[in-house]
């Protein structure tokens, strides 16, 4: 049944994904013009919105400010896609530590 239901999992959504796809694309606003807007380098906005690289703490501040959310929103999609991805990359590993015994 385990098996089962991990394979039902969705793959972990990077946060370029929301930014894109539930903000930048209603507003039909350009990368550019959220980067000018946010005073940033148009390809910071532009790397994180095609997946190659995550929010940082600066950006999640940002664009906090910008579209009135909290910093922890973004923070919190970075840190849950970057642990969801790391697990499964290290699964093997993971799966060899032992587990503390409780005394």
């Amino acid at each position: 049944m385990k098996k089962m239901i991990d394979s039902l999992k969705l793959p972990p959504i990077h946060p370029g994904e929301i930014l894109r796809e539930e903000y930048l694309v209603p507003l039909k606003m350009s990368a550019g013009a959220l980067a000018r807007r946010l005073q940033v380098p148009r390809t910071r906005i532009e790397r994180i919105v095609s997946e190659e690289t995550g929010i940082t703490t600066d950006t999640a501040l940002r664009l906090a400010r910008f579209f009135r959310t909290t910093p922890d929103f973004w923070m919190n999609m970075q840190v849950g896609f970057d642990l969801a991805v790391t697990k499964a990359e290290k699964a093997e590993v993971l799966a060899a530590i032992e587990p503390l015994e409780a005394a």
